[in-house]
């Protein structure tokens, strides 16, 4: 049985600091070659919502912590706009190197990053998460559009996940951004509904009463157009 859910803030911070370490050291596929600096992933140890990106940027790569560029931006704004700060959420990517001039990261490279990600998830243990992107997305919803299932919460394990487009699609296309700001807007209601979740999931099942004889019904004379 795991015991990350008797973890202090503390010891969890400290884990999540480990894991950084390990990502600035890693070797796992050939992205480390191309790149000036591993992107981890910042934020709160208990946070109850993390944001999951694709891939380090150019900005990102120079300095080390994931969306600092015009998406990271953006997305600021977007959280302003539901009443959060970067520091009450983590922020990651799925892949924690940049892909050379952007590109998309490959299947191989994924496979590589996602034990980070994974471990990253299971200390934080958020309420919901943001997918931004269709890499992201696919994580938990394979075979999935984004086009599609955008804006639409979904529950996945004792947590829900809220699939977005990233925040970079609306700065590329400005038909978009209203989208993503009308669905980074729901953020809030989902939340409240995965704290619901989480209650109903801890609450201690109802102790069994014991079983009582139930009289069997007065039989009925049938009418003609009955039955």
């Amino acid at each position: 049985m795991s015991q990350i859910g008797t973890l202090s803030i503390e010891d969890k911070q400290e884990a999540l600091q480990s894991i950084a370490a390990e990502v600035r050291q890693c070797q796992r596929c050939p992205l480390h070659k191309f790149a000036i600096k591993g992107v981890p992933g910042e934020g709160a140890a208990n946070a109850e919502v993390m944001l999951i990106g694709e891939a380090p940027g150019w900005h990102e790569n120079q300095q080390g912590r994931p969306f600092v560029g015009a998406a990271g931006q953006f997305l600021g704004e977007l959280l302003r706009s539901v009443g959060l700060r970067r520091d009450e959420v983590f922020i990651a990517n799925v892949i924690k190197h940049r892909p050379p001039e952007n590109r998309d990261p490959q299947p191989d490279e994924i496979a590589a990053c996602l034990p980070y990600l994974d471990r990253q998830i299971e200390l934080i243990d958020p309420r919901v998460i943001v997918t931004l992107g269709r890499f992201s997305m696919s994580k938990f919803f394979p075979g999935e559009r984004i086009s599609r299932i955008h804006g639409t919460a979904r529950r996945h394990g004792n947590r829900l996940v809220l699939p977005l487009y990233h925040p970079a699609a609306a700065l590329h296309q400005a038909s978009l951004r209203r989208t993503v700001e009308e669905d980074f807007r729901r953020l809030p209601e989902v939340l409240v509904e995965s704290r619901k979740l989480a209650a109903a999931t801890a609450a201690p099942a109802p102790a069994a009463e014991t079983a009582r004889p139930v009289a069997p019904p007065t039989p009925k004379q049938l009418g003609l157009f009955e039955g």
